[in-house]
């Protein structure tokens, strides 16, 4: 019986000890990194499939490269848990995605090992190219490696990037990790040998001998010849699309095999000509069992059992938004069959993948190319169709000039469905929808609308069905709904219409979306304390409800919007139609707007985001008495 390894993890806490470890240790030094990112994600819950599938390729890039000085970018960031084990950030990885703690992607500000911070896709290789351009304006010699997901490539900024670095020849690496789209398979001992035999010295002196000979003949011939290169090396390796975008191309090679990585990415390393792609092949959650068997259930994970896989579940009180969303979408669908349905590579995500399974043939996943999404359902629109574009807040961003130009300004009825509006917890700002209201309800033509419950939302589903008259849009947040009634059917609302809750005549909270709870509660506290108070749902941040508004504004000293959006959004409007309409110039009615805070929140539950953000019960009760406090106070000056 041998004696058992000495751990070797504890000894390379970052990656200059790691390059002092013999080649050979290499492989225990991947198995320990695996054992650790397992144990520390079944505590903190986050992305595990995508982490488990580079061990070994994130061992051997911070072995071959010179890493901070080498920069190292991680396209999105899912997949660097392994890199933030190496790279000084052991000790602190059970705090990921937790309050105070590690972020769930790469990060600027955390480590010098993060050169661009990420959570959005495909932007890696353009950060690279700019990268590698401002070391060549400065003279260094420094290696710049961008290492991109074969689903990131479905983004056509990942494709602008790779033409610019073509045209522009600068030394920059791409590591391209196929772990789902098996682009071409790697074959064992021969796939190796050709990866490294085609980014070997010897090769590239041979190649660059024969077209320097080439040159000699006449430019027809010239140019067979060095087509015929390329495509004899295509057909055994792959990667014709990539030497036209003008990318040496390497691979491809077995991502978990550190005896095929280590010499390929060495000899890619001492290339100093050119932008390179090196294909490499990995499995998703390669080592651990329950992963391998069912990558996308554990693409993200909440705690689990090492031992067993089984994740554990918070109790539902009430159903998620997501599924509401969908559910209510597939009963629509049930009696419009013009109603279909898009996501940008999200289908789980945003709940289509259940309209998918019931209308397989109306459901459109167009990859990650949320540009293409918005324009997409633009065209379907023109054909009489009726296009759900479902689509995380925060990603809607990068679809906004096809938005304005491509549907609002021909006032197609395409139905936005905004998911994670608002605070989203663990995946902090990156993925915090906080935005849209404002860079929505500022276009002509548009309808907005945010869901304050799991039934409004039904109701809001089917108002986006019936709305056939230009683009409509509704909010709603990450996570479970608040338990209240669901209708049996979505009933179309009144557009520009909202709803009073409760009356009163001093203090009047108008909410837009899910902040009508923390409203009620508010309300109880101040009827409480004596302070007669109106709670409002708005529904709508454009068209305004503005009869409802005016009479609130002429009946109450107080006036409070509150939106989880930032300013600029609902309550920036109500200002505006108050101003316009003289509501204030009498000084009557106080008008406050309580918005998200001028800031990127950090990560942490989401109900601590909101009270670090005033927006919730016990701040809306202070903003109130403040207020009313002020405005009384006004008035005992003036009678004075």
């Amino acid at each position: 019986m041998s004696p058992p390894k000495t751990p070797l993890l504890d000894r390379t806490p970052t990656p200059p000890e790691l390059r002092k470890l013999p080649e050979r240790d290499l492989k225990q030094v991947a198995d320990e990194l695996r054992a650790e990112m397992i144990d520390a994600v079944s505590v903190t819950g986050g992305h595990l499939g995508a982490g488990l599938g580079v061990v070994e390729l994130t061992v051997a890039l911070h072995y071959v490269f010179d890493t901070p000085g080498d920069r190292l970018i991680w396209d999105v960031g899912h997949q660097a848990y392994p890199h933030k084990i190496l790279t000084g950030r052991r000790d602190r990885i059970r705090t990921l995605r937790q309050a105070e703690g590690l972020s769930g992607f790469t990060r600027r500000s955390e480590s010098d090992y993060d050169p661009f911070g990420a959570a959005h896709s495909s932007t890696s290789i353009s950060a690279g190219l700019g990268m590698a351009v401002g070391r060549d304006l400065k003279g260094g010699r420094n290696n710049v490696i961008a290492v991109i997901g074969d689903g990131a490539m479905s983004a056509g900024m990942a494709y602008e990037a790779m033409n610019n670095a073509g045209a522009r020849h600068s030394r920059l690496i791409v590591i391209l990790n196929d772990n789902d789209m098996s682009i071409a398979p790697p074959t064992g001992a021969m796939s190796a040998y050709l990866a490294r035999l085609v980014s070997s010295h010897t090769y590239r002196s041979l190649r660059e001998t024969a077209k320097q000979l080439a040159k000699r003949l006449p430019k027809f011939f010239y140019d067979k010849a060095k087509k015929t290169e390329e495509y004899s090396r295509g057909f055994w390796t792959g990667g014709t699309l990539f030497e036209e975008l003008g990318f040496y191309y390497v691979g491809p090679v077995d991502g978990h095999n550190l005896d095929h990585l280590l010499p390929v990415l060495k000899n890619v390393r001492d290339m100093q000509t050119g932008p390179v792609l090196v294909h490499v092949v990995t499995q998703k959650g390669k080592g651990y069992g329950p992963a391998e068997a069912s990558a996308d259930k554990y693409h993200g994970v909440n705690t689990f059992d090492v031992v067993t896989g089984a994740q554990v579940k918070p109790k539902a009180n009430a159903p998620a938004y997501t599924r509401v969303f969908a559910q209510s979408l597939i009963e629509e669908a049930k009696r419009d069959d013009k109603i279909v349905a898009i996501t940008a590579a999200m289908p789980s995500g945003t709940g289509l993948d259940l309209f998918e399974k019931a209308f397989p043939e109306r459901s459109f996943d167009v990859g990650i190319a949320e540009q293409h999404a918005v324009t997409f359902a633009a065209g379907l629109a023109t054909e009489g169709f009726k296009p759900f574009c479902a689509i995380y807040s925060t990603f809607l961003q990068r679809g906004y000039d096809q938005l304005v130009h491509d549907v609002v300004l021909q006032n197609l009825p395409v139905r936005f469905a905004i998911d994670r509006a608002g605070l989203v917890g663990a995946d902090g700002a990156t993925h915090a929808g906080a935005f849209d209201v404002a860079y929505l309800a500022c276009l002509p033509n548009m309808v907005v609308m945010a869901a304050a419950d799991e039934a409004e939302l039904v109701h809001m589903v089917a108002t986006a069905a019936a709305h056939d008259s230009g683009p409509i849009a509704f909010r709603y947040p990450r996570g479970e709904g608040v338990g209240v009634d669901m209708p049996a059917r979505g009933v179309p609302l009144p557009i520009g219409k909202g709803r009073i809750l409760r009356e009163g005549n001093q203090v009047a909270l108008v909410s837009f979306g899910t902040r009508l709870g923390e409203a009620l509660k508010a309300a109880e506290e101040l009827t409480a304390q004596g302070v007669s108070t109106t709670v409002a749902d708005a529904r709508f941040a454009k068209p305004l409800d503005e009869e409802m508004l005016l009479r609130l504004a002429a009946s109450h000293d107080v006036l409070i919007t509150l939106e989880e959006g930032s300013s600029g959004g609902f309550g920036a409007a109500v200002l505006t139609l108050l101003s316009e309409a003289g509501a204030l110039d009498k000084g009557r009615v106080k008008v406050r707007a309580m918005t998200l805070p001028d800031l990127f929140q950090e990560h942490d539950k989401p109900e601590r985001m909101y009270e670090t953000a005033a927006l919730d019960a016990a701040s809306i009760v202070r903003k109130a008495l403040d207020t009313l406090g002020q405005s009384a106070n006004a008035r005992r000056d003036k009678i004075a």
